[in-house]
């Protein structure tokens, strides 16, 4: 199965923009369902974007917009590109993958953390 392991996280100022990346190994990303999820403490992790294997993207509504998931098979990575952040996009962000998901393109982002079996360890964001 994959591993994956996350960078790019950091702080920033509200408005300003960072570039997280999940690169995979193991496995190819391609053929998993894959995306990001965040998570502040004591609350439950949520989805954010995910990409999957046919190519279908789904976003949470609070990020609609302001970022962007898409992925490089050549590097076997995936990447979540953030702009316009907000104090509120201050989480841990979690890239996960699960062979064999697919979800309904265009649509608010349905699928939950308990739908994905292999995850990162996290990249932490900060915006203030």
């Amino acid at each position: 199965h994959v591993q994956l392991v996350e960078s790019g996280g950091g702080s920033v100022q509200a408005g300003g923009s960072l570039r997280l990346s999940c690169v995979g190994s193991g496995d190819t990303i391609g053929r998993y369902c894959i995306g990001w999820f965040r998570q502040i403490p004591d609350k439950e992790r949520e989805g954010v974007a995910v990409l999957d294997s046919v190519g279908s993207i789904n976003y949470a509504d609070s990020v609609r917009g302001r970022f962007t998931i898409s992925k490089d098979d050549a590097r076997n990575t995936l990447y979540l590109q953030m702009n316009s952040l907000k104090p509120e996009d201050t989480a841990m962000y979690y890239c996960a993958a699960q062979p064999g998901l697919k979800v309904v393109n265009n649509r608010k982002m349905y699928v939950k953390a308990e739908n994905f079996d292999y995850w990162g360890q996290g990249t932490q964001v900060t915006v203030s």
